[in-house]
């Protein structure tokens, strides 16, 4: 893989956590008011600016400068070894082997942002294919997806920008009491614990960060629902 194209990787990881809506938008951060100027730019068209790394790399902390330039590691910063997180586009499922020669399966997830979620939760699937990055995690083993942690209200649990692999599940699922989950509401994306409530209809959503209230919420008001299968946390 050429450093082109992780930067090309790098660009629809930063869509992924938000930092920009499109390609476009991410030109405008980095100065290019004209589209078509930063499209040469990271299709080869033109010379890379010699600082044009540092600059996209600024705008999000998650973004690995050292994988753009060498492909050490990950396209986002973690703590775990980095034999256990892979960023792949174009791999196939096969088996893949690490540095220590030990043979593991491929476990492509997308980092969907919480429109995608949304998407992927109702059935639209093949947006991912055009709106995330997809990544190669072989400890995941049965996860739909990644999402980003925001806020601290699971902390210290996750933390803000941690990323989450999350299992999808029916709407009608059975709750396991006391683990958490990834809540689709009417006001947005939960990441929180679900607790059993004195009334049926209900669940009690509790935070891990005690400055945050548990509260009640109805079973009629979750839209979709995933469980949190595992977790890599970023520096």
């Amino acid at each position: 893989m050429t450093e082109l194209q992780r930067i090309k990787i790098a660009l629809k990881a930063l869509i992924s956590l938000g930092t920009a809506k499109n390609q476009e938008e991410v030109g405008k951060l980095l100065g290019y008011t004209n589209k078509s100027s930063f499209s040469q730019v990271i299709n080869g068209l033109v010379n890379l600016p010699v600082d044009f790394i540092d600059r996209l790399c600024s705008l999000n902390s998650m973004i690995n400068k050292n994988w753009i330039k060498n492909g050490t590691g990950n396209v986002l910063k973690n703590t775990h070894n980095t034999n256990q997180v892979y960023t792949e586009e174009i791999f196939s499922n096969k088996t893949i082997t690490n540095k220590n020669n030990d043979h593991l399966t491929k476990q492509n997830l997308f980092l969907l942002s919480a429109d995608a979620m949304i998407e992927y939760n109702s059935g639209n699937k093949e947006i991912i294919e055009h709106n995330a990055t997809k990544f190669l995690i072989p400890t995941f083993k049965g996860s739909d997806y990644l999402i980003t942690v925001i806020g601290s209200s699971m902390y210290p649990k996750y933390n803000n920008g941690d990323i989450v692999a999350c299992k999808h599940l029916s709407i009608n699922t059975f709750f396991q009491w006391n683990k958490v989950y990834v809540v689709n509401t009417e006001q947005g994306i939960l990441v929180k614990r679900i607790c059993k409530s004195e009334n049926d209809d209900f669940v009690k959503i509790v935070s891990d960060n005690k400055d945050y209230e548990p509260f009640e919420l109805a079973k009629s008001d979750i839209l979709s629902i995933a469980i949190v299968t595992g977790v890599i946390r970023l520096e």
